[in-house]
């Protein structure tokens, strides 16, 4: 669902200032779209972690940039597992159809 940036200010409960600092410091990175940038449910999600960071946890600045890295290194590599266990699935259903050995037919047929 596309939010537009009025809407994500409203949602998002924060201020204009305030958004223009999380894109320059690149904790958010909507889609630029003319004449104003648009957002994602996964940004606004972003958001609220961003003001538990900082307002519940008191984290400051130089560790919400470290903490939003580690969870996109993280997603990332959720991303990447998920690709070799579907490719290992893959394989695996290919070999265990030539491992299972002759069929029936082929047992009956002297194959």
């Amino acid at each position: 669902m596309i939010i537009t940036k009025l809407e994500f200010l409203e949602r998002a409960r924060i201020d204009p200032p305030t958004l223009e600092v999380w894109i320059e410091e690149e904790w958010l990175i909507p889609t630029r779209s003319a004449p104003e940038p648009v957002f994602s449910e996964a940004d606004l999600a972003r958001a609220k972690l961003i003001h538990d960071l900082i307002d519940d946890m008191g984290v400051n600045a130089e560790g919400v940039g470290v903490v939003l890295s580690l969870l996109d290194q993280l997603h990332g590599l959720r991303r990447a597992m998920a690709e070799v266990l579907k490719e290992v699935h893959h394989r695996s259903g290919h070999s265990s159809e030539q491992d299972a050995g002759p069929s029936a037919n082929e047992v009956q047929d002297g194959g």
